[in-house]
């Protein structure tokens, strides 16, 4: 691979050295005052542990979807591409959201930020409980979630991000488990409750349980003792100029095609599962992606500290795009269903616990927050058009044809990520 590795131990500066050389985009950042605690600190950590329960939190009740996607469907009578469109606004709302509550958490801090997600997110899902039209859910849980993940996500993530120097890799790869952890918990859970209660009762068990959790991880969400532009004065500009910039875009496009297969199984799996009369959950497959998320994520994060983060990203999208075949061939058996879910799921972690690594080792820790909002409204657009395009396919072509369209899309993320290449110019 192109990329220059590390010396074992080696850190990422604030003013990060891009492929071993003057960071393009670093900017001076404002010291910490004296006595308040510092980079890698026991006050990181706990801001860690706050994010990993605030991506618990949100994206168990999005990730969750897929257990609702039949009873929905049913109920209010409509195709696949209909009722994935509810994920998909979600998706794009919530990810397209990143680049403003990214921005907002510079400048005033996480707490707030999470707190205006929480008072949405329960909202979003109660209102949605009461819903008589499949369009009218599209603005109550679209908003609502979209909003709650927007505020839960992108901002405590570059928190944590900013809060490490040494230790950033394992730091942001605890608090990303988060979402692997949800994922393993609510999307069964769900399945249950929706047996024994239906929909409509599980999304307001959803909203108490949303209320209590969100509630205890803004005790811990706090600013990062060092913060460039939290007052608004340097941000702007900072941002403007790495958007600008080659490298940007290419992250952005890999991000964009990588996402619009991502989502498919999230949305699709308890539907493949009912429609081939698989024996087996699978609201269960879901949360395998995401206790095998939980791998990728911690251990690609410790493994990130010592072998260069930019090649384990691209490992993660190769693997990613590869695990469809999987999927492909596994017909009726369960059992390839199973290491299906748990090979996208390691790779799936790594995408997500390595993308604010490779961001600050491009484009610095300074406005990390922005920066990674910007990056994901990429796959906010990528999970907008990948499940209702599925869902379209599937009803026309079936599952066949749709998953090497799915392979298809994410190898091209794959592919496109290729493009980062070590030459002079390039940034």
């Amino acid at each position: 691979m192109w990329w220059r590795t590390r010396e074992p131990g080696s850190r990422s500066r604030a003013k990060a050295a891009t492929f071993g050389r003057f960071h393009p985009f670093s900017t001076p950042v404002r010291a910490a005052a004296p006595g308040t605690p510092t980079l890698d600190s026991a006050a990181g950590w706990w801001v860690a542990a706050a994010t990993f329960l605030s991506t618990f939190t949100v994206f168990g009740v999005a990730y969750s979807f897929g257990s609702f996607f039949r009873p929905m469907a049913d109920e209010f009578d409509a195709d696949r591409g209909a009722i994935a469109l509810v994920f998909s606004i979600t998706t794009l709302l919530y990810f397209g959201l990143g680049v403003v509550s990214g921005r907002a958490a510079d400048r005033f801090g996480p707490r707030p930020v999470l707190l205006v997600g929480a008072v949405a997110l329960v909202i979003g899902l109660v209102v949605t409980s009461q819903v008589d039209s499949i369009v009218v859910g599209y603005v109550t849980y679209g908003l609502g979630v979209g909003i709650g993940v927007a505020c839960g996500y992108v901002p405590m993530v570059a928190t944590v991000g900013a809060w490490f120097d040494r230790h950033r890799s394992t730091a942001v790869g605890f608090a990303v488990a988060g979402i692997g952890a949800g994922t393993l918990v609510v999307a069964p859970l769900t399945e249950r409750l929706i047996e024994r209660h239906g929909w409509r009762q599980t999304y307001l068990y959803l909203a108490g349980a949303a209320a209590v959790l969100l509630a205890l991880a803004a005790v811990g969400a706090r600013r990062p003792p060092i913060a460039d532009g939290a007052d608004g004065t340097s941000g702007g500009p900072l941002l403007a100029r790495i958007r600008s910039s080659r490298s940007f875009l290419v992250l952005y496009v890999a991000i964009l095609f990588t996402s619009s297969g991502l989502f498919v199984p999230f949305v699709f799996m308890a539907d493949y599962v009912a429609e081939r009369g698989i024996d087996g959950s699978g609201g269960l497959l879901v949360g395998l992606i995401g206790l095998s998320s939980v791998v990728g994520r911690l251990g690609l994060g410790v493994v990130a500290t010592r072998v260069e983060p930019m090649n384990l990203f691209y490992g993660s999208l190769a693997t990613m795009a590869a695990s469809y075949l999987v999927w492909l061939t596994a017909a009726d058996r369960y059992w390839q269903l199973v290491v299906f879910a748990l090979v996208l799921g390691v790779a799936y972690g790594g995408f997500i616990a390595l993308s604010p690594v490779v961001a600050a080792q491009l484009f610095g820790v300074a406005g990390l927050g922005g920066v990674l909002g910007a990056l994901y409204t990429a796959a906010g657009l990528g999970g907008f058009v990948g499940p209702p395009t599925a869902g379209v396919l599937i009803d026309r072509f079936g599952y066949s044809t749709t998953l090497v369209v799915t392979c298809l899309a994410s190898s091209l993320g794959a592919a496109t990520y290729l493009l980062l290449k070590d030459s002079p110019g390039d940034l």
